[in-house]
């Protein structure tokens, strides 16, 4: 066990205290992408996380936006005990206990949410997770709900800066499934599960949000 929390320390940043792990990406980008979600999420209902990590979003969000339920959800059994770790440190009566969801389970355990978020996700896994994402997605929201990503883009096909192309190579070195996305390519896929493309937002180090309706019907 310690030795799998040592990995996941390497990947996600040092160990503040027992168990509790920090990201300083997700430290930094934290207040960025809330300022946005605030226009973005309904006044109230159930938000789902996928692949959830360190916890220090959800956390940050259902602070700040308490009058919404948060559900983190990770795969990695290290990653969840984690996010409880961070949940026992500050506890929040709107953040339930993570979820064991992996994209590409056949079956999520969850029926219903009112929006879903993705940060950071799509392009650090294969490309059928982004699908198995707007599959499981269409069939979790009601029509007009909101799926919204997070992350670096290409758009046109073309890298958005240097660092998104530094950035995709790396990935791609390390294992040839993953890659920076390109959104017309993931506009596409979510018009094929019934999403309507319906933001874009720049964020700071060249990312994106962008921003996926539940087409009626």
């Amino acid at each position: 066990m310690q030795d799998r929390k040592a990995t996941v320390s390497t990947r996600y940043g040092e160990s503040l205290t027992a168990g509790v792990l920090a990201s300083p990406a997700a430290e930094r980008n934290k207040e960025p992408i809330l300022a946005v979600l605030r226009r973005l999420l309904p006044p109230a209902g159930t938000v789902l996380e996928i692949a959830s990590g360190t916890g220090q979003h959800v956390m940050h969000f259902a602070g700040a936006l308490p009058d919404l339920t948060w559900q983190p959800s990770d795969p990695d059994p290290d990653l969840r005990a984690a996010i409880r770790a961070r949940q026992e440190a500050t506890p929040l009566e709107n953040v339930r206990l993570p979820l064991t969801l992996d994209v590409l389970d056949m079956q999520w355990p969850i029926a219903r949410v009112d929006a879903i978020l993705c940060i950071n996700m799509i392009h650090i896994a294969p490309w059928a997770a982004a699908q198995a994402l707007f599959a499981h997605s269409g069939q979790l929201l009601a029509d007009g709900s909101l799926l919204i990503l997070y992350g670096p883009f290409k758009r046109g096909g073309a890298h958005t800066a240097p660092s998104n192309e530094a950035f995709d190579a790396s990935l791609r070195s390390r294992n040839p499934d993953w890659g920076v996305r390109d959104l017309d390519s993931v506009s596409l896929l979510a018009q094929g599960h019934g999403f309507q493309f319906a933001d874009l937002v720049e964020m700071p180090a060249n990312n994106l949000i962008a921003v996926f309706r539940k087409a009626a019907g």
